[in-house]
């Protein structure tokens, strides 16, 4: 059965929600697996094989939104784009072919950016409790909002977004790699096959083709993110860096890349392929 749904913003939300629920519940373990590897600790004081959903309050309260916030977007500019390049004569269908990756990337780039604002607290928050520095979800939140008392305010609202930067320093080279593969991709069943829509089996196996690649060489920015947010006090992208190298060599920037492969891999099966299923379901027949 099929609900029909007129505008594509609103498919692009709610199938958005449905994937980003879909994936961040089902692979919750994997990715705190990939946190203990990472944090500073070490994987067995942080946990180890114990309690590998601590945290999933968190995970699942900001899932549905930040999906949606990056599909609205994505949608939304790369609409933008493509409509103001077609309505320029003086661009060749080639040159329009060639713009195309790049539309991607800059849709993805928006997306991921407006995504941040609901991903980086819901990341802080899971995080502190995916490493046992505390108890749960709620207990990590409200240690946070607790500083109030000493710090007002705005130094919550910091605490919260821990790690902004070095997120999104992560997460738009992330999906300027993976969106225009995937994209690339899903053109290319297209054109094999003589349809003009993408099954969601096909989409989902391009994601996690897609996703693989771009997990891999995204490694070193998401131990970064990773020991950014679990560290007590507030540290800046370099020092940090520097820290890493000389405490543990080059080979920590790639702690954790077999799960974080795996895990963004699977992701990108069940979330590019959950997306399209509903995307294509709300399109109707």
């Amino acid at each position: 059965m099929s609900y029909s749904l007129e505008n594509p913003f609103s498919r692009a939300l709610i199938a958005g929600a449905i994937a980003g629920t879909t994936v961040d519940i089902s692979l919750y373990p994997i990715d705190t697996l990939k946190t203990r590897l990472q944090s500073r600790a070490g994987f067995h004081t942080s946990g180890g094989f114990r309690g590998i959903y601590a945290g999933v309050g968190s995970a699942a309260l900001g899932a549905a939104p930040g999906a949606a916030l990056f599909f609205v977007s994505y949608e939304w500019t790369k609409d933008v784009l493509t409509r103001s390049q077609g309505s320029r004569r003086a661009y060749s269908a080639q040159w329009k072919q060639w713009m195309e990756p790049v539309n991607h990337m800059l849709a993805a780039s928006v997306g991921e950016i407006a995504a941040c604002a609901v991903r980086v607290p819901t990341e802080v928050v899971k995080q502190r409790a995916q490493a046992r520095e505390y108890g749960s979800s709620m207990e990590a939140l409200a240690a946070i909002l607790a500083k109030r008392r000493t710090v007002g305010l705005y130094g919550v609202f910091r605490e919260l977004y821990r790690g902004w930067n070095i997120t999104v320093m992560r997460e738009v080279p992330f999906t300027v790699i993976q969106f225009p593969l995937w994209e690339a991709m899903k053109e290319w069943r297209k054109s094999t096959n003589g349809q003009d829509y993408v099954a969601a089996l096909d989409s989902a196996v391009f994601g996690s083709i897609a996703g693989a690649v771009a997990a891999g060489i995204t490694t070193p920015l998401d131990v970064l993110k990773t020991r950014m947010m679990l560290s007590r006090e507030r540290q800046r992208t370099l020092p940090l860096l520097s820290q890493i190298l000389k405490d543990s060599g080059p080979r920590a920037f790639f702690a954790g890349i077999g799960p974080r492969i795996l895990w963004i891999s699977a992701g990108g099966f069940v979330f590019l392929g959950s997306y399209q299923f509903a995307y294509n379901a709300l399109t109707g027949p």
